[in-house]
């Protein structure tokens, strides 16, 4: 399975993730504030539909990395985000508003699978604007989506800041050619 994001149509990323199970577990880190804090970000979640997702980005908390100075705010004191749960089928679909603030909202949806023993992770980011976004956002959900693996698996997690200047031109190469979304 490729940890990179494919683009699915304009404006729209997904990532695909094999995890170590059950899926109740799987669920917890996407739902449970304590444990979503360690790979994404903190905040509670009010688990229906219409319901209010309150996040809380403070890197610090999932990386002892010294971050870029453009990122210096986001490691320290952490930045806000709310949204509106829009789908909510415990335990395989999550989904909600992202964004806003003055920006046009994007819309996130987490789906599980069962696989055996393992749970297959599908997360697709839809209603991005801009090449510039797509390549931010999917450089932040690889390297978000690595740490998630990690924590599950037990593992040493990995670095963020390290890998972040290296995925974010990655993700630059791989969509250069892309028109910008809604154009033809």
């Amino acid at each position: 399975m490729n940890a990179y994001g494919v683009v699915l149509e304009s404006g729209a990323v997904r990532f695909e993730r094999l995890l170590p199970g059950p899926i109740e577990r799987v669920w917890s880190y996407l739902t449970e504030s304590e444990k979503r804090g360690r790979w994404l970000a903190s905040g509670v979640f009010d688990l229906r539909v219409g319901g209010r997702t309150e996040m809380l980005f403070k890197h610090s908390e999932i990386t002892d990395e010294t971050p870029p100075d453009a990122y210096r705010e986001v490691h320290e004191n952490g930045v806000r985000s709310t949204g509106t749960i829009t789908r909510c089928e415990p335990p395989r679909i999550i989904a909600f508003t992202w964004g806003g603030g003055g920006e046009p909202e994007s819309e996130v949806e987490f789906e599980l699978v069962p696989k055996g023993e393992k749970v297959l992770l599908v997360l697709t980011h839809r209603k991005l604007t801009s090449k510039a976004e797509m390549t931010s956002v999917s450089g932040g959900w690889h390297m978000h989506l690595d740490l998630l693996e990690d924590q599950l698996t037990g593992s040493k997690p990995r670095g963020f800041w390290s890998r972040f200047k290296a995925l974010d031109a990655e993700y630059a190469a791989r969509y250069a050619e892309l028109p910008e979304p809604g154009q033809r």
